[in-house]
């Protein structure tokens, strides 16, 4: 079996375009619509909305990977980056620092062509120095780079990647057609949402860093959906894929045996349309946190303020299991007395509604 870069017809993608037209105008359609929304919101407000999907996309990025960062760290490396803080927060995990520098590196230079130099500075962030990985360069190793799964001995070979000599000029010939494809340029024949998806799935068939391609393959995804928009845009792409991960080696494995992309691009652009539906959950999330705080920050007590911003920390899916009278004593550091007298007072303030009884009793904030 022959992977796609080693087909005659490598770099020629073709696709149906008429069975991709619904989605596509779809997702235009919405990212006017997102846009106009994310204007007419309050500075503040607005800004919460940008941070909290760009400290989403850095932490789900590198969840799809296996790596778990420090979500605290992420927001204050980004809440630097974008200067919202007057004294810079300290930052103590470097892969979350980097992680969100990266956010803030993608988003600031969207219009900028892309680069040699850009990728292993992108990679750098990701990575940070290692003492086994070669960060800020190609890879060179003369072994195959695969993608594989499986125990040892009994691994499953899901695609192999060019060999590493070939990949500073594959790479030339990916940034060139990147760059070339942009909008405004001669060769920009593609709706921004499907150039999106081709360089995604190009970038990685070419593979060429040692370790953190997936992080910043979706990167390229957003620089791209950026520059068609001309504007940075507004939703994770990583927490819809970081949501159905199968789906999305799936969909990879499958378009890395042919040139012929229409399924990889229905999977991608629906991707799309998902992560925009959750961005657009995420503005009605924090709407309703400020009506919240409105109406009842007056009557809540500290311990109560922070249980509530714990509980909408999770965003628009909500605080799994909802709180209980043993989470808020764990939380606040309080008797099972207070929190019980705690909790009543906020069910009867209408902040929090009661589901279940007894010791099975949990609590969901009422949000309108």
């Amino acid at each position: 079996m022959k992977y796609n870069w080693q087909q005659s017809d490598w770099r020629e993608f073709t696709f149906n375009y008429a069975a991709l037209e619904e989605k596509v105008y779809a997702i235009a359609e919405q990212m006017g619509k997102l846009s106009g929304v994310l204007k007419a919101l309050p500075e503040d407000a607005r800004m919460e909305a940008i941070v909290d999907t760009m400290v989403s996309e850095a932490i789900k990025t590198s969840e799809i990977e296996g790596e778990h960062l420090n979500l605290d760290d992420v927001k204050s490396s980004i809440r630097n980056k974008l200067g919202l803080n007057s004294i810079p927060e300290k930052v103590g995990d470097k892969k979350s620092s980097g992680a969100g520098e990266l956010m803030v590196a993608v988003r600031k230079t969207y219009s900028e062509p892309l680069s040699e130099e850009m990728l292993f500075h992108w990679h750098h962030l990701v990575l940070q120095e290692s003492p086994t990985i070669h960060v800020g360069g190609w890879r060179t190793h003369e072994e195959p780079m695969q993608v594989v799964s499986g125990p040892l001995g009994k691994q499953r070979v899901h695609f192999e990647a060019p060999a590493s000599k070939d990949v500073p000029s594959e790479m030339q010939k990916f940034i060139d057609w990147f760059n070339n494809s942009a909008p405004g340029m001669t060769n920009a024949m593609y709706k921004p949402a499907i150039r999106a998806a081709l360089a995604h799935l190009y970038f990685e068939s070419i593979h060429p860093f040692e370790d953190g391609n997936g992080r910043l393959g979706r990167a390229i995804a957003e620089k791209a959906l950026s520059q068609g928009a001309g504007y940075p845009v507004f939703m994770s792409l990583s927490a819809t894929i970081e949501a159905n991960k199968k789906g999305y080696y799936t969909a990879l494995e499958k378009a890395q045996k042919s040139n012929e992309v229409t399924s990889w691009l229905h999977y991608f652009l629906e991707t799309i349309i998902l992560a925009q539906k959750e961005a657009e959950s995420q503005v009605d999330f924090i709407l309703s946190k400020a009506r919240f705080f409105d109406q009842h920050s007056s009557a809540l007590n500290q311990r109560q303020l922070k249980a509530v911003k714990r509980m909408m920390a999770e965003g628009p899916k909500g605080f799994q299991g909802g709180m209980t009278a043993r989470k808020y004593i764990a939380l606040t550091k309080t008797s099972k007395a207070t929190a019980t007298r705690d909790l009543h007072h906020m069910v009867t303030l209408g902040a929090l509604k009661s589901i279940g009884a007894g010791r099975s009793a949990r609590y969901e904030l009422v949000l309108t």
